[in-house]
């Protein structure tokens, strides 16, 4: 009788624990909260303030269209190389955190409608010689790794004539590394280079020619079209009410949203 009970308490336990985790993440049957995976080191879009409160862009964007949608979120910081299996694992329900949009990542996510542009852009320290491209020539660079500056480079003539290419983590740490001068350049988001020379003014300067333009959208899981169609929706209201205008002119000073 006493292992009956033993038993029959595990499975209760067990059964428990299986329905705890499978409300995690609400987006398969529209309820519950929605986990958003994203680089909390990617100022001005989803970063850490001095309180280490998770703010941002895409952070205030993705409350506001949680709003719309009646749902409650929450933000996840992901190892960002590894962002496509958090999603597909369902450890995250989106990616939503200045996600470029590619030909390669359509094939694994869904994407929304893009929201934002942005392009690539290399910045050195604001005392450097170098003022074009053609001056990474035999010049050590860096960039975060799997990241869209990446890509950028890759498809860039320039690219057979850099001297090494150095991959870090996230931004910071090689922009760090470019403050320290070793490294010549960081391949960067012109959001992100535009952020940090407005806190750290006469410190960077972005050359004169941009690497590639690119659009950012929201990346959610493929087979979830019923979670996407509500987040479109969701998104096309923040427009078309002007809450889009004011959280771009709050983070960018100007209305970036696109339409």
């Amino acid at each position: 009788m006493r292992r009956r009970g033993i038993g029959s308490l595990i499975a209760v336990i067990g059964l428990t624990a299986m329905t705890l985790l499978s409300g995690c993440s609400g987006s398969e049957n529209g309820e519950g909260k929605l986990v958003i995976g994203i680089d909390d080191k990617f100022a001005p879009m989803g970063f850490r303030d001095d309180n280490n409160d998770i703010v941002g862009f895409d952070i205030d964007y993705a409350k506001a269209a949680a709003e719309k949608m009646g749902r409650d979120v929450t933000f996840q910081p992901i190892d960002w190389s590894a962002k496509e299996s958090e999603l597909n694992s369902g450890r995250i329900d989106m990616i939503w955190n200045g996600y470029t949009i590619t030909d390669e990542r359509k094939e694994k996510v869904l994407f929304t409608k893009p929201y934002l542009e942005n392009s690539q852009v290399a910045v050195v320290l604001a005392d450097s010689p170098l003022a074009k491209l053609s001056d990474l020539a035999g010049k050590e660079i860096g960039l975060q790794s799997l990241s869209s500056a990446s890509d950028a480079l890759e498809a860039s003539p320039i690219k057979s004539e850099v001297g090494k290419v150095s991959e870090f983590p996230d931004n910071v740490l090689a922009l760090t590394d470019l403050k320290s001068k070793r490294l010549d350049a960081v391949i960067i988001d012109e959001v992100v280079a535009d952020y940090y020379m407005s806190k750290e003014p006469g410190t960077f300067k972005v050359l004169d020619e941009s690497l590639a333009p690119e659009q950012y959208g929201v990346g959610i899981k493929k087979g979830n079209d019923e979670l996407l169609g509500d987040l479109q929706k969701a998104l096309d209201e923040l427009s078309s009410d002007g809450t889009a205008d004011e959280i771009s002119t709050k983070w960018f000073g100007e209305n970036k949203v696109l339409k």
